[in-house]
């Protein structure tokens, strides 16, 4: 059976411990957390993805619950309330 290819969304532990120390003895530049990147450095199509998948994806998912989910979410949201 051939083996499947290496998913690559993340890069593995050696990796990480290697852009870390070259960061940290400054060979390499900082690495920006995506949540504190400007607008200019995000990529345009991602971001009208993301909010393309917000609005269909919400929508989508509401007219799949059911009564019964609907009513275990509604009792959720009412405890969490007070």
């Amino acid at each position: 059976m051939p083996k499947k290819p290496p998913n690559k969304l993340r890069p593995d532990v050696a990796e990480t411990a290697y852009r870390v120390m070259l960061e940290a003895t400054g060979q390499a530049p900082k690495t920006v957390p995506p949540a504190e990147r400007s607008e200019a450095e995000r990529n345009p199509e991602a971001v009208k993805r993301r909010a393309k998948g917000g609005r269909v994806g919400g929508k989508a998912r509401a007219e799949a619950m059911t009564p019964l989910s609907l009513a275990g979410r509604n009792r959720r949201l009412r405890a969490e309330q007070g």
